[in-house]
């Protein structure tokens, strides 16, 4: 009896393997890399100007309408060969999670922005410091001739040039870049400007790959925003059921900039239809602003944005309903079986006793 549930067990084992459909995990091998350190051998220092207002260790100037100022950054190079410095001037942006940027980045600029950082400061984009020497790299400020009230911000980037040498020698591995950024803040006059928002948009799109709706606003005076606390709550169009919400605090905007707020739709096809987005800003100084913005989710949208979520896209590559059914079936066969096989054993065994008790009788 044993070695025929052996057999029995076997047996639908040897069914299930064959009628549950292969799956492949897909699994993200990790890039093989060199770390490389930052360039030991460089440093640079911000040269403190007669212009500068505060004790910060960024540039921190007030100048004249119209005037024009030179600052330096001192470059050093404690290497035994010279080095190439990449040096890029930039205005600052918001990025989504409310962080100030003052490098490279293709946020935008905003609509309320008047005077661009880069119209304002110019110098080299690239120098090279001799091997053991130190450099002054001057860069020119002209201020707008018109006195403004206000900021004008932007940032220094500063790297140490790839080598052309040891990209060839990578081959396709990842070698990490170290970058540097000194901020500078310029402004004309001590009159305080008070930040001010403005709701711009709400629309659907993609983050990450993945359905969300995005929530886009402007600080449109040239005042930093500090302390900023969003929250927002997607609901359909005349219903207060919140399908989406998300709240985010310590955040900060740059002067003239906007933000592109992704709310996460968790996962969730987006469904055609008419919403409706409360928002709530508030900021330092018990400032606040609200709104309640329409938005409509067309039948294209929802199509193309389904169609592009990594997370529908992975759940639709598993029908887990399909492989529950397939499983469900092979128990159900393989208890079938079972119990025809324990019947039949029964059956049998009984039949046997039968026989044998018939023979005992003619002996």
């Amino acid at each position: 009896m044993n070695k025929k549930k052996t057999h029995f067990f076997k047996f639908v084992l040897y069914i299930s393997l064959l009628l549950i459909p292969s799956t492949s995990a897909f699994a993200t091998e990790k890039t093989k890399g060199t770390d490389q350190e930052a360039k030991g051998g460089f440093s640079f220092e911000t040269v403190k100007s007669e212009k500068q207002v505060s004790d910060a260790n960024y540039f921190d100037l007030k100048l004249s309408p119209g005037e024009k100022h030179k600052v330096q950054i001192k470059l050093n190079n404690a290497e035994e060969k010279p080095i190439d410095i990449l040096i890029s001037l930039n205005g600052a942006k918001t990025n989504s999670n409310g962080v100030i940027e003052y490098g490279p980045t293709t946020i935008e600029d905003d609509a309320s922005l008047k005077y661009k950082f880069t119209d304002i400061v110019k110098g080299p984009e690239e120098v090279t410091i001799p091997a053991k020497s130190s450099i002054d790299v001057d860069y020119e400020i002209t201020m707008p001739a018109t006195e403004f009230d206000g900021q004008i911000v932007g940032g220094f980037q500063i790297q140490v040039k790839p080598n052309e040498e040891e990209e060839k020698k990578a081959d396709g591995a990842v070698i990490n870049r170290y970058a540097y950024v000194v901020a500078m803040v310029l402004k004309e006059n001590d009159t305080e400007v008070m930040p001010n928002l403005k709701l711009n948009k709400v629309y659907p799109e993609l983050r990450n790959f993945r359905n969300s709706i995005f929530i886009n606003y402007s600080n449109e005076n040239p005042a930093f925003l500090e302390e900023m606390t969003l929250e927002t709550q997607i609901t359909k169009k005349g219903s207060k059921e919140v399908l989406y919400d998300s709240k985010q605090a310590g955040m900060r905007m740059a002067p003239n900039t906007m933000i592109n707020y992704a709310v996460s739709m968790n996962g969730e096809k987006m469904i055609p239809g008419d919403y409706q987005a409360h928002i709530k800003v508030t900021a330092r100084g018990d400032k606040k602003w609200e709104w309640l913005e329409d938005f409509k989710i067309t039948d294209e949208d929802a199509d193309k944005f389904n169609d592009q979520d990594v997370s529908l896209l992975q759940e639709a590559s598993f029908d887990w309903k399909l492989i529950a059914m397939c499983v469900g079936g092979v128990v159900t066969l393989g208890l079938i079986v079972f119990f025809a096989i324990q019947a039949f054993n029964k059956k049998s065994g009984k039949g046997k006793r039968k026989n044998s008790s018939k023979a005992n009788k003619k002996k």
